[in-house]
């Protein structure tokens, strides 16, 4: 199971929002022979691929599955009806499918086919694996991901506002590769006037995202790097409804999707946002600032990981901002935790990262 588990993550970027899914299919007398993964969304499912490499040596044998085989038609067929045609003597399956049209049907229809079940080995491992996934089932909101660079002392920039560059190359590069696998970056309008950044991930990684940046009056410069590459790459500037009219007019003109949000405060119009992204089945949204923006959403409870690069560099000011705004906390014993923590050196850098909250599965 733990292969099979590492064979799911190659899917990474890839299959969403379909979840990632590993197989492993062992002989009786103990061999491995068929393995896959679910290797893009629409291809076939883990268990397909792995069928067809072990072909009539499957007869008996038992899979190894990191997720609730499917019983429905969606882009592809049952994988229950392909498993109980190969002959599969046994499954042995990490987590069950929170999915509707599947949860706990898969084990059904293979019990009743007379194959031998067992769920739950690994489990903890495979939900950490199938989050996000669980979380857009679950809520309806994509997994959101709170990224960002800052000096030994905690600041995002000077006290001039000068942040070129906080980070290393190789900070930067990994920040790419996020960049390169989630559904969605966000950032406000005062990280978008300030730094004109692309948001693109270079070298371009497995998914295109969707370029979104908070400006409730719809304000965006039209000689930003984001608009005048909107033709290139989505970009959707979530506004509030009293946007102004004849802006949205110019920035749709220029290619740049304007979604009107309902919502007095950032907070309301965030959690309209992400709404918005579930329902288009955006799973992984990445928030790379500013201060408010990241405030606003660690307010809510709404962030679920963290990837923070630090620079051994000092840069004082009380006028500087710090990563995190909002109201915070009053009392350090209320402050957020986070788990699965991983440290790592990059270049001079430090990359700190973990998933927020008691890493329930």
């Amino acid at each position: 199971m733990a292969r099979a588990l590492a064979l799911a993550a190659r899917g990474e970027g890839l299959v969403e929002p379909n979840p990632m899914v590993g197989c492993v299919i062992v002989a009786p007398d103990g061999t491995v022979v068929g393995e896959g993964w679910h290797t893009a969304f629409g291809r076939p499912h883990a268990e397909v691929e792995a069928l067809q490499v072990a072909g009539a040596a499957a007869r008996g044998a038992t899979m190894h599955v990191t997720l609730e085989p499917c019983c429905h038609h969606g882009k592809t067929p049952p994988c229950t009806d392909a498993l109980i045609a190969a002959g599969i003597h046994r499954v042995v399956i990490a987590h069950r499918d929170p999915f509707p049209q599947v949860d706990g049907g898969g084990i059904r229809a293979l019990e009743q086919a007379g194959i031998e079940v067992e769920v739950g080995l690994l489990v903890a491992d495979a939900g950490r694996l199938l989050a996000p996934y669980r979380k857009l089932i679950a809520t309806g909101r994509p997994w959101v991901i709170a990224k960002w660079a800052m000096t030994l002392d905690g600041k995002l920039a000077t006290a001039a506002g000068d942040s070129r560059w906080i980070s290393g190359e190789a900070s930067r590069a990994v920040g790419h590769q996020i960049r390169g696998r989630v559904d969605a970056i966000v950032v406000g309008r005062g990280t978008a006037e300030a730094d004109d950044p692309l948001l693109t991930a270079r070298p371009p990684g497995p998914r295109v995202p969707l370029r979104i940046v908070l400006d409730s009056r719809a304000t965006l410069s039209l000689d930003s790097q984001l608009v005048c590459t909107a033709g290139e790459s989505p970009v959707l500037v979530a506004a509030s409804q009293a946007a102004n009219a004849a802006q949205v007019k110019q920035l749709t003109a220029a290619g740049c999707e304007v979604l009107p949000l309902a919502g007095d405060t950032l907070a309301t119009r965030l959690d309209a946002l992400l709404l918005e992204l579930g329902r288009r089945r955006k799973t992984n949204v990445l928030v790379e600032g500013g201060a408010k923006v990241l405030g606003s959403l660690f307010d809510a409870r709404a962030v679920d990981e963290v990837h923070v690069f630090i620079a051994p560099r000092i840069a004082g000011g009380a006028a500087a901002i710090s990563p995190v705004g909002g109201q915070g906390i009053s009392h350090m014993a209320d402050a957020l935790g986070l788990v699965d923590v991983k440290i790592e050196p990059l270049g001079d850098d430090v990359w700190i990262r973990g998933r927020v909250g008691p890493g329930e599965v």
